[in-house]
């Protein structure tokens, strides 16, 4: 009823019936249509892809039907007057058919609700009827239809294509992600996998003997530095002779030689392996045979230092 008093309106102003005033029949289908494509897109579901929208023919304008012809519009007028007065006697009806004020208000609305449940099913059974079946009406009713859906659903396409190419970029973020873990996934089993086979292919003999070849390097390795400073000290450090007491006497410098003097490789060897052999202990004595000029190098270049409380004792300064 409330779209006979829409159409007796729009036909008193000379105008077409608003949009969605007639349940069109053909209206179903295209409301059906649209309503699958916004359930694909409430789903998630992906829409068509760039090339098959790209490809896809675009439809013919529809022409935009905004009057009526006379005939027509009179037509809707008769219709309409009908429809209103048909209204009118309904509701004449319904107000001689109200309850008593006298009843319960609980019981009132009971009723109530008993009336709109009794309506409400008989309205989903109902199949819905043309008001009108005026061809050119329909024509522009039907035109209208077309144009709202037409706007709808290009606003769906925008949508959809500025959603489907934000995915393609997390796509391709989430790819090179991927294949980013999919190296370090291979570089690591590759690491795992030489591991174990090395692992499996020495064994404890062959780890014992690696080791007596290690200790065996560096032994030969120390012995070619003992060598080494060995040759050092004999070429720079010689121990004093005859004809360097000699030449010191013409300096009138009085000087004794001992014949016990040890070199200063044999002075430094010692401090060594009194290091090694006793830490609690390192300090040796300094007796004759321990010539003084050495003594008093290794002692004012920091290789030596004496005991705190005997001056006649020394030891290999430490260096770590």
């Amino acid at each position: 009823m409330v779209h006979a008093i829409e159409c007796r309106s729009n036909a008193i102003h000379g105008r077409g019936p608003e949009l969605g005033s007639y349940p069109l029949g053909d209206n179903n289908i295209v409301n059906s249509s649209s309503n699958e494509v916004t359930l694909q897109q409430e789903n998630g579901q992906p829409l068509d892809t760039e090339s098959e929208v790209r490809d896809t023919p675009v439809p013919p304008a529809i022409p935009f039907y905004t009057e009526c012809s006379e005939a027509a519009q009179a037509q809707l007028f008769n219709e309409c007057e009908e429809q209103f007065a048909q209204l009118e006697m309904l509701q004449n009806e319904i107000i001689l058919a109200e309850p008593d004020s006298d009843e319960n208000p609980q019981e009132q609305s009971v009723n109530r609700l008993t009336a709109v449940a009794a309506e409400l099913k008989q309205w989903q059974t109902r199949r819905p009827e043309l008001l009108s079946t005026n061809p050119e009406v329909l024509l522009v009713v039907g035109a209208e239809e077309l144009q709202k859906l037409n706007s709808q659903l290009e606003l769906v396409l925008s949508c959809s294509q500025a959603k489907r190419d934000t995915l393609r970029e997390t796509l391709k973020s989430e790819q090179k992600w991927l294949e980013e873990k999919k190296e370090v996934l291979r570089a690591g089993t590759e690491h795992v996998v030489k591991q174990r086979l090395e692992n499996e292919r020495l064994s404890e003999h062959s780890v014992l003997q690696d080791t007596k070849k290690k200790i065996q390097k560096m032994k030969d390795y120390q012995n070619r530095l003992m060598e080494t400073l060995a040759d050092v000290l004999a070429e720079h450090f010689p121990l004093p002779t005859q004809e360097t007491n000699a030449d010191k006497k013409k300096k009138n410098i009085p000087q004794e030689l001992n014949e016990n003097l040890i070199s200063l490789n044999e002075i430094l060897e010692l401090l060594m392996n009194t290091t090694l052999e006793t830490p609690h202990d390192p300090y040796i004595s300094i007796d004759e045979t321990f010539w003084p000029p050495y003594t008093e190098m290794l002692l004012r270049h920091g290789i030596a230092q004496r005991h705190p409380e005997d001056c006649f004792k020394i030891r290999l300064e430490t260096f770590y």
